[in-house]
């Protein structure tokens, strides 16, 4: 599951034991090498959408980590990108990656910003703001504040857009063992504190679709044909376009 270059049994285990927070500073160094991060060809997916309706001028990326979606950002937006997260650690191996290939000519100005993403730090500055694997953090309850936020940091008009992978079958491996991950977890968090909230079955689409228009958003829901169909005929990727509507 990991390479050479990636964490160990044991610093996972340090890391699933300590707090979100604490637990992403720990991992930051080797993040780019797992898993979790974002996969290049969804984030290339995602950039050829978004150019399609572009250019913006200003980008959010909520709960940056190291920068991947900031680099989607830096392809789509003319003015300024700024990554926002509240591991410490994650955004020292994000600006160490920024400082790495600077110097290119007619890129947008970025910024960091440590802050958590349920409380912004903005005002309604941003035309596009996306998020790439982070829901996970997030409690269903905690849905409609996350949201909120987001919806009062985009001016009119503007866009929040993340990818949703279709989830797996009752039938398959993957479902099964994304099921033993969430029981694990909540087992782990009713008898160790503080909490690690980390999910992969609390964001569902039916719910989230809710949650956005009801923080006034105008939702679409587009397919990203990179990725295929299932025997259904359903994409395997869509990419969710909520927009600020006043």
């Amino acid at each position: 599951m990991f390479g050479p270059e990636g964490p160990s049994l044991r610093e996972l285990a340090v890391q699933a034991l300590s707090s979100v927070e604490r637990g992403y500073d720990l991992l930051a160094p080797k993040f780019d090498h797992t898993p979790f991060r974002t996969p290049v060809s969804v984030l290339d997916a995602v950039t050829s959408a978004l150019d399609r309706d572009g250019p913006y001028d200003d980008g959010l990326d909520l709960c940056c980590g190291t920068g991947a979606g900031v680099d989607v950002l830096a392809e789509v937006c003319r003015r300024s990108v700024t990554g926002v997260d509240f591991s410490a650690g994650m955004l020292d191996i994000a600006a160490a990656r920024l400082r790495e290939r600077a110097g290119d000519a007619g890129t947008p100005r970025v910024d960091w910003v440590r802050a958590d993403a349920r409380a912004l730090p903005f005002a309604p500055a941003f035309d596009l703001v996306v998020s790439f694997g982070a829901f996970g953090h997030f409690l269903p309850g905690e849905l409609p504040g996350l949201f909120a936020q987001v919806h009062s940091v985009l001016r009119p008009g503007g866009i929040f857009a993340f990818p949703l992978v279709a989830p797996p079958r009752p039938v398959s491996v993957e479902y099964w063992m994304l099921l033993g991950f969430d029981a694990v977890m909540r087992v782990r968090n009713a008898v160790w504190r503080p909490p690690f909230v980390m999910y992969y079955r609390a964001f569902r689409l039916g719910e989230v679709r809710g949650e956005l228009a009801r923080a006034g958003f105008q939702v679409e829901l587009r397919a990203l044909d990179e990725f295929g169909r299932r025997r259904d005929g359903s994409p395997r990727v869509r990419m969710v376009v909520a927009r600020r509507s006043d």
